[in-house]
């Protein structure tokens, strides 16, 4: 089965959520600020069974149009960094892709991705999180999601909050939550100048995810 065919798993509750949020629009009849300059698509693959969540920002210009989450170059660093193959990124019995935003926000002058909309996370993550109490692993990618999941965990920077990984990782709580960067190529130069990132959290994330999805 292609991947953009494969349905999700989710419960009926869950199902007749995520519908409502695949038809929502507004970014573009309610928005807060400019409305989204092109039709909404929103991209998210909840799931009732999956034990991590991939909190990530929002979707970029291929994801918009294959409508599959991290369909791009993104997409192949961060399944390098879970050290997953597309196959098991793809099984939403193993793995929850909610971003912060569901559609592409446009991009800047400069070329960048715009950040996530504001709409998204107050109408739709709460009653998202809620139906999905089986998660025990969060994975926050950028201050967006470290920002929704993390409270007072998060530090001013992100660099700060990623290198505080462990002391996150102990923190109280029923479900244990890992601050990483954006895999983005614009991140690059991040990750040479922080080797403890692929040195040390790598080898314990990928320790952690294999235990999770068997």
């Amino acid at each position: 089965m292609d991947i953009s065919e494969r349905p999700p798993v989710v419960g009926d509750d869950l199902a007749r959520l995520t519908a409502r949020v695949r038809a929502c629009r507004i970014c573009v009849e309610r928005p807060l600020g400019k409305p989204l300059p092109h039709e909404p698509n929103p991209v998210l693959v909840p799931s009732s069974t999956a034990r991590i969540l991939i909190a990530s920002q929002a979707p970029g210009t291929k994801v918009h149009l294959s409508g599959v989450p991290f369909t791009d170059a993104s997409g192949d660093r961060l399944r390098s960094w879970l050290g997953v193959t597309s196959c098991e990124f793809y099984d939403p019995a193993k793995f929850a892709i909610v971003p912060m935003g569901f559609c592409f926000p446009g991009q800047d002058a400069k070329g960048g991705d715009l950040p996530p909309r504001r709409e998204c996370a107050p109408a739709w993550r709460a009653p998202l999180m809620e139906l999905m109490p089986q998660l025990d692993l969060i994975l926050t990618i950028g201050i967006y999601a470290q920002n929704w999941h993390m409270g007072p965990l998060r530090k001013p920077s992100l660099t700060d909050t990623v290198k505080d990984w462990r002391a996150i990782w102990q923190a109280e709580g029923r479900v244990k939550v890992l601050p990483l960067p954006h895999p983005s190529w614009r991140n690059t130069g991040w990750l040479k100048r922080n080797p403890w990132f692929e040195m040390e959290l790598l080898p314990f994330l990928k320790t952690e995810i294999r235990q999770r999805i068997g």
